[in-house]
């Protein structure tokens, strides 16, 4: 099925993408996305030569990817300049009111060890 779905696609595609080259991108894991700008290319044909054996940065075109918003960072206790957010300083310490009612005191606790020689 999914053969039949990519010939189908590649049939489709515009003769540009077969002059520079292109690659079908198939996840490693299945259910684990492969990411490129935003875009799930998982299943996709990417034209372009790009990588990390190449001298130069060429922008991909991702044919039949869809689009991936921007997840805010998860971790609180981190600070990420680019998302435009202050850092948070100190501890969020709330002042109780004066005439509040009391706990009990806690009873007294005492206790001592002791060594002797035989």
């Amino acid at each position: 099925m999914r053969a039949v779905a990519l010939a189908a696609f590649l049939i489709g595609l515009p003769a540009t993408a077969f002059a520079g080259g292109f690659d079908v991108v198939v996840p490693g894991r299945p259910g684990v996305p492969i990411i490129i700008n935003n875009i799930d290319a998982s299943y996709t044909v990417v034209e372009g030569v790009w990588g990390l054996g190449k001298n130069q940065q060429v922008q991909p075109t991702i044919y039949g990817g869809r689009y991936i918003a921007e997840r805010q960072p998860e971790d609180v206790g981190h600070y990420y300049p680019t998302l435009g957010l202050r850092p948070g300083y100190g501890r969020l310490e709330v002042e109780p009111p004066a005439n509040r009612k009391l706990p009990k005191p806690a009873e007294s606790y005492h206790q001592s060890w002791g060594a002797q020689s035989a």
